[in-house]
């Protein structure tokens, strides 16, 4: 809702014009907020019915691939998106500005949606997820930054303004998988794309007629690559296309082994982006010790990500074939458990930010909220193993609730601090690719996740989620012990 902020009266030659607002924040704060809450719809309510589309029957409406090929490509979509940030993230500070590449982002994804719901068999499945992928990558890059943008340095507002924007992303989440789910089940897959797409094709609508309204700074472009150089990356563009699509024509790359490979490739960005960090000459010795200290945070992070995201694969087809999902004698859709998280990311979400703002200085140290997150997120896997071997469809819906409920307490203790982490450790001339780091560590673990979903089955659950989640725990336990030393290098950074 917009509304008008009266400010005191001055003379009618000098009075300038009154602001108008949205929940009084910056007007184009709405039209984000919109086009965020749209994109992630569409992610979200994609997301929530695209494992289901490739391993279903062609029967059923699906493609009929596989259960373990089809969680492996969704984790290496997932791991596609945080790699694709950096990209995003390039452009945008070399080439076209943060409000343009959000733009044709925004023409990406939609793209990718249409695909999805007109292209029949797994030519639109290809096709679509590589367009959502890499312009959902260069969304999540620049729609923070341009929020930034809004807010002029000192602006008390800001962090209210980042609260309503983050807002939109779970309201985005929650419902996008209700409807996709529910015209998944009634009409067919490809309906459940279409809406994707038409919910994409809205925010889009709205941004464009507004873009415009941005102030300045979202157009700038940081760091000019010269013209001189347009051909060597140019160049270089070509060649990793025709690269992989060599790999994937000589079937070098193919379906059962997307996951692994792009989990290859993160680690080899991870190792790179780190060495270039610490060979510098520019950063200080402190600066150093603090790239050092994101290390283990660096690899627990990635450790989290490859249980949580395991929402779009294992938790999938665990809710498809194991969990009782009749309502009053009416089978819930299996994508309607996606928006079980949202909500209680809403509802939390200001209750940890309250936690943490009454301790102060008391709260725990970041290594220690990454230690709990670890523990925390085995204990909820093993959460599942009461009902283990219990039989098809045994699940009650509540326990499967409870379940995410531990996933979302784990994830309010890491996820919104990683960002944080990330910045405060990051020496002064490698800013952005700290952050790029802590994405890459999302990717690892968004495909790691596809990884090990290939290892479940329902006839062995029992000994897949008590590894998994004893797994977490130790690797928890043994960060706990290095809380001490990695303070100590972290050099005053709580």
């Amino acid at each position: 809702m917009l509304s008008v902020s009266t400010k005191q009266a001055t003379p009618l030659s000098a009075a300038p014009a009154p602001e108008r607002t949205f929940l009084g924040q910056p007007r184009m704060l709405a039209n984000l907020f919109s086009v965020e809450l749209w994109e992630r719809f569409s992610y979200y309510g994609m997301q929530g019915i695209l494992l289901i589309y490739m391993y279903y029957a062609a029967t059923e409406g699906g493609l009929g691939i596989s259960k373990g090929i089809a969680a492996g490509i969704v984790g290496a979509y997932g791991g596609g998106v945080y790699l694709s940030t950096i990209l995003g993230a390039w452009v945008a500070d070399r080439l076209l500005g943060s409000e343009r590449v959000l733009f044709y982002s925004a023409v990406l994804i939609m793209a990718g949606h249409v695909s999805l719901a007109l292209i029949p068999g797994v030519a639109g499945l290809g096709v679509g997820l590589v367009l959502i992928a890499v312009g959902s990558g260069g969304l999540k890059a620049n729609a923070t930054s341009l929020v930034g943008t809004l807010y002029a340095e000192g602006d008390e507002r800001r962090d209210a303004g980042f609260s309503i924007f983050y807002m939109g992303i779970n309201i985005g989440a929650l419902i996008g998988p209700l409807l996709t789910g529910l015209l998944q089940t009634t009409l067919g897959f490809h309906f459940g794309f279409g809406l994707a797409a038409v919910g994409m094709a809205i925010g889009l609508t709205q941004y464009a007629l507004t873009r415009k309204n941005l102030p300045e700074a979202s157009h700038r472009i940081e760091n000019p690559l010269p013209k001189e150089q347009y051909r060597k990356w140019a160049g270089i563009a070509v060649a990793a296309v025709v690269l992989i699509a060599a790999a994937v024509a000589t079937g070098l790359i193919n379906p059962g082994n997307l996951a692994t490979v792009v989990v290859g490739l993160t680690i080899i960005a991870a190792v790179a982006y780190f060495a270039v960090i610490l060979s510098s000459k520019k950063i200080t010795a402190v600066e150093r010790r603090r790239v050092y200290a994101f290390i283990p945070l660096f690899i627990a992070s990635a450790a989290f990500w490859s249980l949580y995201q395991q929402q779009f694969t294992v938790v999938t087809i665990y809710s498809d074939e194991r969990l009782n999902r009749s309502l009053f004698g009416w089978e819930m859709p299996v994508s309607w458990v996606q928006s079980i998280n949202p909500v209680f990311i809403i509802l939390l979400a200001g209750v940890f930010a309250a936690m943490w703002t009454k301790l102060g200085k008391r709260q725990p140290s970041t290594p220690m909220k990454f230690t709990l997150a670890l523990v925390i997120m085995g204990a909820a896997f093993l959460m599942f193993l009461p009902m283990a071997g219990t039989g098809k469809n045994a699940t009650p819906v509540l326990w499967l609730t409870l379940i995410l409920l531990v996933f979302t307490v784990a994830e309010l203790l890491l996820s919104p601090v990683g960002l944080s982490l990330a910045t405060k450790l990051a020496p002064q001339v490698f800013r952005t690719q700290m952050v790029a780091l802590f994405f890459l560590s999302v990717a690892l673990g968004s495909a790691m996740s596809g990884v090990l979903a290939d290892s479940y089955s329902p006839s062995t659950e029992g000994a897949y989620f008590g590894m998994i989640g004893g797994a977490s725990i130790v690797l928890g336990v043994l960060l706990f012990f290095a809380t001490k030393p990695i303070r100590k290098l972290m050099s005053g950074v709580h």
